[in-house]
């Protein structure tokens, strides 16, 4: 019975899909919003840093990059944790991407788009009625008309905690690439018999078989998981910190409002002292 690897993980997404073209063209055509004209047929991989990695957070990000045959460039990350600033990251990665063509092109109508796949681990969409929309494509239009559109940059956010199974067949690949990335993990004895039946799902489980991997290469993914785990737990911890702060800017704001409005009616200072809390020398400030 086989064991496997949680296909999230840095060494092991780069195996599947940093070390094996068709399958990362395969991923790419599956989730892109393309049709059947704009289908990649080959990539080359690219090297080289981009940005720096955010203080604090640089083993939550994951990224493969490629360039097909017509000069478009792919930018795959695999977000680990999410913070709001992860959109700027994103935002400019693409862009310095995008740009740094100029160093072959030397035209800016000779310049190729950029598009973004981002696999995110965590919820960041939390508006009421979408608790169900895993899927975000991003670009940029006329918001009057949006057919109406610059051309040049392309976002995809997928929610991995929020996709569900559909099994509509002009879905199958895409629900099954997104399955393969939420589904097997450390405690998955037995792959599912859908993952298996596709050639190229059987394959990628096949890099992600724990027996695939030397014990430097299983202490090297052991290395990293913890590396997260430490991560989201200080983002987490700071994210609790700034709420309660949050939380108790906002009580000590009610209390300066409610202090002026007695202040405006002409209570003393020091029943509004005991009224609210506040100090004396704060409520004369008022």
């Amino acid at each position: 019975m086989a064991q496997y690897l949680n296909p999230k993980n840095d060494l092991t997404f780069k195996r599947v899909f940093g070390e094996h073209k068709h399958l990362c063209i395969s991923l790419l055509n599956s989730l892109l919003p393309f049709d059947e004209a704009q289908q990649i047929v080959d990539v080359s991989y690219e090297t080289g840093e981009l940005v720096p990695e955010l203080p604090n957070l640089k083993n939550t990000i994951v990224d493969v990059r490629c360039t097909d045959v017509t000069g478009r460039q792919f930018i795959v990350e695999m977000q680990m944790s999410w913070t709001d600033s992860f959109k700027q990251r994103v935002l400019l990665n693409a862009s310095k991407a995008y740009v740094k063509q100029l160093d072959k092109a030397k035209d800016y109508v000779l310049l190729q788009p950029v598009y973004v796949l981002n696999l995110v681990c965590h919820i960041f969409d939390k508006t009421k009625g979408r608790e169900h929309s895993y899927y975000h494509h991003y670009k940029i239009v006329n918001i009057f008309d949006t057919q109406q559109q610059i051309k040049g940059l392309e976002f995809v956010f997928i929610e991995l905690p929020k996709f569900r199974p559909e099994g509509r067949a002009e879905r199958k690949l895409r629900e099954l690439w997104l399955r393969f990335l939420t589904e097997v993990d450390e405690s998955t004895s037995a792959a599912p018999a859908d993952l298996l039946e596709n050639a190229e799902i059987h394959e990628a489980l096949g890099y992600v078989e724990r027996g695939a991997y030397t014990k430097e290469q299983l202490d090297a993914y052991d290395k990293y998981r913890d590396a997260i785990l430490v991560e989201s737990t200080l983002l987490n911890e700071t994210a609790q910190k700034n709420f309660a702060k949050g939380k108790q800017e906002g009580r000590q704001a009610e209390k300066r409002d409610v202090a002026k409005n007695m202040k405006s009616l002409g209570i003393s200072i020091a029943q509004i002292s005991a009224a609210t809390g506040l100090l004396h020398d704060e409520i004369e400030r008022l």
